[in-house]
């Protein structure tokens, strides 16, 4: 490559890349450092930059604004200057930059245009084979799914034995040919690892973000989970230094693309070492570092984190209770006042564990319940089928009924006034929303989830007329029940997962 190469011009929200030719002698990742200045008529900003291996040293750059840009690149194993400038382009239809948190309890783009997260679970899917992975992008192509999560780290689990496609470092790890669903172990020995801990594997970061690259062409939100437990490596027991190291490395690489969102954790209470002093230190480098205040957030097994922190922009909620799930949305909302998204709720499937054999009806259920409480929540798929490729963590094909239902909810949701739900009452016994908007907006969406009432009845005034509808959440039909006003009785079809819309005329 040139010894200075960059584009001259890129689309609004997307990545300019500037990379440099420099030494590959000592560590690079530790001996040498990279930095770029932006600035154009409306902002500023100084990135950090990396090494991407055989010697080529990059710095990433998302721009706000459609005008032009000059840069400069400074590195410490030269005095040479390297300038530039380029041209941001207006952003494409499908192109509206980074999700934010907006009216407090719900999502928008950068633009303005509404979000709703509808998500997904493959917790390692970037880490197989070629094939599997371009498999996983056309299910998810033609899927209901606008975000997913998936860890940086490969992951030790029931049905997760193969080791992964590439490592995070360089060295070898443990033999792990003797494992099986009957000798497996939560604790493994991590003795026989070999890994220099300061010294990247460029490769596997490489793949990560191509995978980035290719769901933000999809419009899919890419929630990375940075740390998790469940670990035979010992990614999840680096030191402090270690830890930090990584941190910054993988901001510097992939915080320019604007569909990253940040995760702590992955069960953060069941890391070992880890305390809540390391989470929060964590939390400063992203805050410090992200140039982009992408979304933040830490993900629990049985004890919530504090959400109240500053620097959480959305509560990323796994179920603590085996009957309450979404049903606490409304009282998340509440105690904290931010976004609730349901990350983990439970799985469509038919495995030995409990979390791990929903029906779909009842994974539908728990996401109309979370959008009528005037939150999100995240779908994750679990069957065995002949060739052992779980969706939760392979990705792969979807064997569920789930998802269609999903697509038809989301189509619900974009049909609702504002930019999301918040939690109605018309009655102790109802699930009901209207629009998280300070006006009357005179719609009204009540769920019924797994009751199967006859008829109800409404009343608002005498004058004000209704359109209403009768909606199949499961068998994703709408059907006109009429204009009403004063007192009227809506007949339902006595069958579980149903609701009903009223829209004033």
């Amino acid at each position: 490559m040139r010894r200075f190469a960059y584009p001259e011009s890129v689309e609004r929200w997307c990545v300019f890349e500037a990379a440099i030719n420099g030494p590959s002698d000592g560590n690079p990742f530790l001996d040498y450092r990279i930095k770029g200045t932006f600035q154009s008529k409306n902002e500023a900003k100084t990135v950090e930059g990396f090494y991407d291996g055989n010697g080529i040293y990059k710095v990433r750059f998302m721009p706000s604004f459609e005008e032009e840009y000059k840069f400069a690149v400074e590195a410490n194993f030269t005095d040479e200057k390297y300038e530039g400038g380029f041209t941001v382009t207006q952003a494409s239809e499908n192109n509206h930059g980074p999700v934010r948190v907006a009216n407090t309890y719900h999502f928008a783009y950068e633009d303005g245009s509404p979000y709703y997260p509808i998500g997904t679970t493959c917790y390692v899917w970037t880490h197989q084979k070629a094939e599997l992975q371009e498999q996983t992008l056309e299910t998810l192509k033609n899927s209901s799914f606008n975000k997913i999560r998936f860890c940086v780290f490969p992951k030790h689990y029931l049905y997760n034995l193969h080791e992964p496609l590439t490592y995070p470092y360089e060295g070898t790890p443990c033999d792990s040919s003797h494992l099986n669903e009957d000798n497996f172990s939560y604790t493994p020995d991590f003795e026989d690892n070999k890994w220099d801990f300061k010294r990247f594997n460029p490769r596997h970061f490489q793949l990560i973000e191509k995978r980035i690259q290719d769901l933000m062409d999809l419009g899919i939100q890419a929630d990375l989970i940075l740390w998790h437990p469940y670990d035979r490596w010992g990614f999840s027991r680096m030191s402090r230094e270690d830890d930090d190291l990584y941190l910054n490395y993988v901001i510097a690489r992939f915080a320019a693309y604007r569909n990253v969102w940040w995760s702590l954790a992955n069960e953060y209470d069941l890391l070992p070492g880890k305390t809540l002093q390391d989470w929060e230190r964590f939390a400063s480098i992203i805050c410090k570092k992200d140039p982009y205040n992408h979304l933040r957030s830490v993900h629990n097994c049985r004890v919530l984190y504090d959400f109240s922190r500053p620097w959480v922009t959305h509560c990323s909620v796994q179920r603590t209770d085996i009957y309450r799930t979404t049903e606490d949305v409304d009282q998340l909302r509440i105690r904290f006042k931010k976004p609730v998204i349901f990350d983990e709720l439970g799985y469509e499937g038919d495995i030995e564990h409990g979390w791990g054999n929903l029906t779909g009806q009842e994974l539908v259920r728990r996401f109309w319940e979370a959008a009528c409480r005037g939150g999100y929540a995240t779908h994750g798929e679990t069957f065995i089928n002949p060739e052992n490729i779980l969706w939760w963590s392979h990705g792969g094909k979807l064997y569920g009924e789930s998802d269609a239902r999903l697509k038809f909810l989301y189509r619900i949701l974009c049909e609702t006034p504002g930019n999301g739900l918040k939690p109605y009452s018309f009655s102790w016994d109802d699930v009901a929303a209207v629009p998280d908007t300070p006006r009357d907006t005179g719609y009204y969406l009540v769920y019924y989830g797994f009751n199967r009432p006859g008829f109800r009845r409404f009343y608002f005034d005498d004058t004000t007329e209704y359109k209403v509808e009768i909606i199949d959440t499961w068998n994703m039909t709408i059907t006109d029940a009429g204009i009403h006003k004063g007192r009227f009785t809506i007949q339902l079809p006595r069958r579980q997962y149903m609701a009903i819309r009223l829209r004033k005329v």
